[in-house]
């Protein structure tokens, strides 16, 4: 019985040291007892003086420099998941993982072995005016999925605004090469929705995390989302789909050429790239759902992270120079 007692106490002693918060703080002493540190400090203190001439010598600490190392290493170790941001807190499950590592190593060979070789062959042909006006070209395209969207979320002003951005750009822009409605004198900016977002504004969870090939990061929620887009881009509907693949090939090249060195940040930045690439996704995307009605800078592209592993991430994720 005696031991079984031993026993139970040396398992309650070992869950502690496992708790939470177990590691963050100093332990403190038992009544009658004296820490590790304050044995130390025994050792190498001057012998003390009386207490009243202790008082009279000791000089008054400033006020907030109290036990500021102490409190400094708290601050390293100790956190509270309350001061936090939202936006950290987020995550996600990941059953394929697995899988998932699979496509992201296929997907970021595919980048590093063809489709960033061809971008930096295409930008040293074709000159960054040039590059941008084709993606102008290619976002006011995507005007009905950002309109769709605005009206689903019951967006009006962005339905509205959209609608403008289309009717201005495509006459005054010249089909959308340029972008004059986004310009100071009119200021109409580029609506930030898409079918992923409106369905999470009506509850829809991520679900769990997917990286798909060629396609990059994404959940349930936002492959239906993808289709959703799929069928409200004019380009889906070319015929052939050759046609259709060739459109779809060079509009990823363009995007990738305006953004060489993005994800390579990110990565490089990373001690697991799948991870990093995975929390800044999930993040990402919940942040967009909560930013309703936000816009797209004219200086930022359309679909951040177009054609790299790290699509839909975001350019806030890469280290800022």
């Amino acid at each position: 019985m005696r031991r079984l007692l031993s026993v139970l106490a040396l398992s309650v002693c070992v869950l502690a040291g496992f708790a939470p918060g177990a590691h963050a703080s100093s332990p403190q002493a038992l009544p009658g007892e004296a820490t590790p540190a304050a044995a130390s400090d025994a050792l190498t203190a001057p012998p003390a003086a009386s207490e009243p001439a202790a008082q009279e010598a000791a000089p008054a600490a400033p006020e907030g420099k109290i036990e500021a190392g102490s409190e400094a290493e708290e601050d390293d170790f100790d956190y509270d998941m309350e001061d936090v941001p939202a936006a950290e807190q987020v995550t996600i499950a990941d059953p394929w993982e697995p899988f998932n590592r699979a496509m992201f190593t296929f997907n970021d060979r595919l980048y590093f072995w063809v489709l960033k070789p061809v971008a930096e062959g295409y930008s040293a042909v074709v000159p960054e005016p040039a590059r941008v006006s084709v993606g102008n070209f290619f976002s006011n395209l995507r005007a009905p999925i950002r309109f769709v969207n605005c009206v689903l979320q019951a967006n009006l002003i962005g339905a509205s605004t959209e609608l403008f951005r289309f009717m201005l750009n495509s006459t005054i822009g010249l089909a959308g090469l340029f972008d004059p409605a986004g310009g100071e004198e009119i200021g109409l900016l580029r609506q930030d929705e898409d079918f992923g977002q409106t369905l999470g504004t009506y509850g829809v969870g991520q679900g769990f995390y997917i990286v798909w090939p060629f396609l990059g990061p994404s959940s349930p929620r936002d492959t239906l989302g993808m289709i959703g887009d799929y069928f409200s881009y004019p380009i889906s509907y070319l015929d052939p789909w050759e046609i259709w693949l060739g459109v779809r090939g060079y509009q990823m090249i363009n995007d990738t050429s305006l953004q060489i060195g993005d994800y390579e940040a990110i990565k490089d930045a990373a001690l697991d790239p799948y991870i990093s690439i995975r929390n800044a996704y999930i993040q990402y995307r919940q942040k967009k759902v909560e930013e309703r009605g936000a816009t797209i800078p004219k200086a930022e592209p359309d679909v951040p992270g177009a054609g790299t592993p790290a699509r839909g991430v975001g350019p806030e994720a890469a280290p800022q120079k």
